[in-house]
């Protein structure tokens, strides 16, 4: 069951990277977010899917409201999750690339506002939840890292491309 819902989240986020819209990628993001959230709990990732899931919501609040304080809001969320796991879970050292990954995600969906940008800031992001999913043997959020990277990837030697076509 954890692998259908990794699958469909992959499927999801494909089609939302391919967007150049700001607000369809944030929307299409959301529901690839939730669905990869469900995948890694059913797999015992908590990090991961506090993560996803604060992701999913996130993007749906940033649909209409974007400031420093909902940065700030978020950021906070994340670290407080990161200590309850840490030291009162004590959870290993893997967490921490899940909420570096997760607050990279925060900062660069909230305030960067073109998806040139944002792809550009998320190819970290993206290379640190990879390296997550690897750790915690999770088949399907390696291949939705390596498809997301891959997407962003392709959009970036496009728009790249583009621009040089107009010059």
């Amino acid at each position: 069951m954890a692998e259908a819902f990794g699958a469909l989240a992959l499927i999801i986020n494909f089609i939302g990277y391919r967007q150049n819209r700001v607000n369809h990628y944030r929307l299409i993001s959301a529901l690839g977010l939730a669905c990869l959230s469900t995948h890694f709990f059913l797999l015992g990732a908590m990090a991961a899917g506090v993560g996803c899931s604060l992701a999913s919501l996130r993007n749906i609040i940033a649909l209409w409201h974007r400031s420093l304080m909902l940065v700030v809001v978020f950021v906070v969320i994340h670290l407080l999750f990161f200590a309850y796991e840490w030291w009162v879970l004590q959870h290993d050292w893997r967490i921490i690339l899940a909420y570096a990954s997760a607050i990279i995600f925060v900062l660069g969906s909230i305030l960067l506002q073109r998806t040139h940008h944002i792809r550009q800031w998320f190819i970290l992001a993206e290379g640190l939840g990879l390296a997550y999913a690897v750790s915690v043997g999770s088949v399907f959020g390696s291949i939705f890292n390596i498809s997301n990277l891959t997407s962003i990837s392709i959009k970036l030697y496009q728009d790249r491309a583009n621009d040089k076509s107009r010059i």
